[in-house]
């Protein structure tokens, strides 16, 4: 897909993969990105876990975390970013074509944000990684990041979730749900089964559009747009929409959105992530979330974003109520769930005075 290939690398696990709900994949292959080296020991790597519709190029949607003295330091750190299992950009996914060129499609099974994570674990043992000194991600990625620490409690030190939750709300649901609805009304998506000539362009575009709404807030919608109507330029871009130049500049930025992730993206690999995303309970066969919970006894940083309208403060402040070494940072931003992308600048010295102290002082607060 359109994805940039420059510095991406492949691992394909040499034994098959079981999955959460029993099916079995031959081999699956991950495309990944590292910064830095791996030191003699072994344990200064940082796994940074990507969004929903994210790539390995983790450096790019996260610049600011990036760099001499950062959170992220390639200097200090063996960073690793994989491509999530169902992906399309690299990783064994829907998009993903068998011996005679045909993409799996529909045949591609579910996977669970815990498959995700385990097969990021068998990347790990891959590249000699014994110790890993922390994990890290926003949305989807905050997901795997506390799955992370229930999964490889040995190897991983320290975790920070950012605008994510211990399960998936009915909320949550309900937004996938209303993404799910828009594929499969495009006539093109045929269960699934569409070509390669024919993608449900109008279903992911129409699937993009209500997920992007649900990623800002209405503060920020009314600063940026308010009723302005016209044309509007997206970063070097004009709206491919002209004939429609008297919508609400609103309407324009939402189709523009929906053309770029048409631009880069699978659609049957867009409904088996939302699954993946709906699949997340920490509680299931367990005992129950806060059972699974009080199990994680390295330090745990849960940030809240107050406007996020998606993953609300109130996921986070669960997950601090059940974490016992959980430190609750406020990323105070007015963009919503996509602050921890948009306003990066000042998610990384949150993250970083974490990384400095990894302290296991309970229900700390800090906010920026």
């Amino acid at each position: 897909m359109g994805v940039n290939q420059e510095g991406l690398r492949h691992w394909r696990s040499p034994q098959p993969f079981l999955l959460d709900n029993g099916a079995v994949l031959e081999s699956i292959e991950l495309s990944f990105r590292t910064w830095g080296q791996l030191n003699a020991r072994g344990d200064n790597a940082v796994v940074v876990c990507h969004a929903l519709t994210g790539d390995p190029h983790a450096d790019r949607w996260w610049a600011p975390l990036f760099g001499a003295g950062k959170v992220l330091d390639p200097e200090r750190d063996f960073i690793v970013c994989a491509n999530a299992l169902g992906s399309c950009y690299g990783s064994s996914g829907p998009a993903s074509r068998d011996a005679q060129g045909r993409r799996q499609a529909t045949r591609f099974p579910r996977v669970s944000i815990r498959d995700q994570v385990r097969s990021q674990m068998h990347l790990l043992d891959a590249l000699g990684v014994r110790h890993i000194a922390w994990v890290v991600g926003g949305s989807m990625g905050g997901l795997q990041a506390i799955e992370w620490a229930l999964l490889d409690p040995t190897r991983v030190q320290a975790v920070s979730s950012v605008a994510a939750s211990a399960k998936h709300s009915a909320w949550c649901i309900g937004w996938s749900e209303a993404q799910r609805i828009a594929l499969r009304a495009d006539a093109n998506f045929h269960d699934g089964n569409y070509s390669d000539e024919h993608p449900p362009l109008a279903g992911l575009a129409a699937a993009r559009a209500i997920a992007m709404a649900s990623y800002r807030s209405a503060a920020s919608f009314e600063d940026r747009f308010g009723r302005r109507v016209g044309n509007e330029t997206f970063g070097n871009k004009v709206s491919a929409h002209p004939a429609e130049e008297r919508d609400f500049a609103v309407a324009h930025w939402l189709r523009h959105h929906g053309d770029l992730l048409n631009a880069r993206f699978d659609a049957n690999c867009y409904d088996t992530l939302l699954a993946s995303l709906d699949s997340h309970d920490v509680g299931r066969g367990r005992g129950g979330v806060c059972k699974a919970l009080g199990q994680i006894t390295i330090p745990v940083q849960v940030v809240s974003i107050p406007a996020d309208a998606l993953y609300v403060p109130a996921d986070q402040f669960a997950l601090v109520e059940a974490l016992p070494c959980a430190e609750l940072s406020v990323l105070r931003s007015e963009h919503g769930h996509d602050g921890f992308l948009i306003d990066a600048d000042r998610l990384e010295p949150i993250l970083r005075r974490f990384r400095q102290t990894m302290t296991k002082a309970p229900r700390q607060l800090t906010a920026a």
